[in-house]
């Protein structure tokens, strides 16, 4: 909380020199695990989602400065998200962790869940960090404060093909690819940029996939991980030059292999659904 230094690696936020923070879709599951852990590293956190009596009472509950409703595919609406914050305090961070999981292979899914993948998923933190870069600038400009955090919540799904979750896969891969190119372009501003790319999260995302479909046996193929885990993974790369981590790591080596040799990776795509869909019965039970 305020008032208490903590070290966030070699990040510090102090009680003089508060910054504020935004993290999106944080009214519940890995949003508010971030927000809850930037709170505890000092920072005045806006909680935002499209639901705002949610992020309002996600705020109340963990300590955060305000809640607010926010629709992360409007650009112009992610400026007065910036501005709320700054009302509050310099930007320190801004976190792009709103995200939808629509299921599917590609000739299965409607247009408006491939529509909204790409225009969540991906122009969601591109139109945040854009707002986000802004406003560092500005600060920078004015003397009110040097640099600033942007965190992007992936997935393991971004690094080789997801049969099932095709477009979804896409669409963190591009999401990556942002994190990836931002950080080299700003990075003399003292502008970090990161990403974390957790396995399979039992959040209502992963919990909303097609029972018994191919996506969601692959995700639970591996390792779940906790809200916890990603909220401090992304948080702890903050103060440093850290571009993307996986969670667990080595599924995210296992899923680069694979992105380096797809036709022989993939045939083993039935015998890891079926891996999947075994964990899947004993957590019904």
């Amino acid at each position: 909380m305020i008032g208490r230094r903590r070290r966030a690696g070699r990040h510090e936020i102090t009680a003089h020199a508060p910054r504020s923070a935004v993290v999106t879709g944080a009214a519940r599951g890995i949003g508010e695990a971030i927000a809850t852990e930037l709170v505890g590293r000092g920072y005045r956190v806006l909680v935002t989602d499209l639901d705002a009596a949610a992020a309002r009472a996600t705020a109340d509950r963990i300590g955060a400065a305000g809640g607010l409703a926010y629709d992360v595919t409007d650009p112009a609406a992610a400026q007065e998200v910036v501005r709320e914050a700054r009302a509050i305090a310099p930007l320190g961070a801004w976190v792009s962790n709103a995200g939808v999981g629509f299921d599917g292979a590609l000739t299965e899914l409607s247009e408006a869940h491939a529509r909204a993948l790409v225009e969540v998923n991906l122009l969601g933190p591109m139109w945040g960090a854009r707002a986000a870069v802004a406003a560092f600038r500005e600060q920078a400009a004015t003397g009110v404060a040097h640099g600033g955090e942007i965190g992007v919540t992936v997935s393991l799904s971004a690094l080789g093909p997801v049969p099932g979750l095709s477009v979804y896969a896409a669409s963190k891969a591009g999401a990556l690819s942002l994190v990836s190119g931002l950080a080299s372009e700003v990075r003399r501003e003292g502008i970090r940029v990161h990403a974390v790319c957790p396995d399979g999260v039992n959040t209502e995302l992963l919990r909303g996939m097609k029972p018994g479909g191919q996506g969601q046996a692959l995700v639970r193929s591996g390792t779940l991980v906790t809200t916890e885990q990603v909220a401090a993974g992304l948080v702890e790369m903050f103060g440093r030059s850290r571009v993307y981590r996986t969670l667990p790591a080595w599924r995210g080596a296992m899923l680069r292999l694979t992105a380096l040799l797809p036709g022989p990776m993939l045939r083993l795509e039935p015998a890891m659904r079926a891996v999947g869909a075994r964990k899947a019965r004993s957590l019904r039970r």
